[in-house]
């Protein structure tokens, strides 16, 4: 298992999530991304998801 970092912005550049979860993989990484992304209401914001790499898995502006 890997652990993930997961932030969002709002469009004043204030942190709105910062938070680290494990996954297997990239590809499960990129779906947790955007499920706690969805509950928390964050979605259409600004936000990123990075491998331990620093490698984005998700991305939007």
């Amino acid at each position: 298992m890997k652990t993930y970092a997961l932030t969002a912005f709002d469009p004043s550049g204030e942190k709105l999530l910062d938070e680290s979860f494990t996954a297997a993989n990239d590809e499960e990484a990129k779906k947790v991304g955007k499920a706690r992304l969805d509950e928390k209401g964050y979605t259409d914001h600004t936000h990123r998801c990075v491998n331990p790499e620093a490698k984005l898995v998700l991305f939007h502006r």
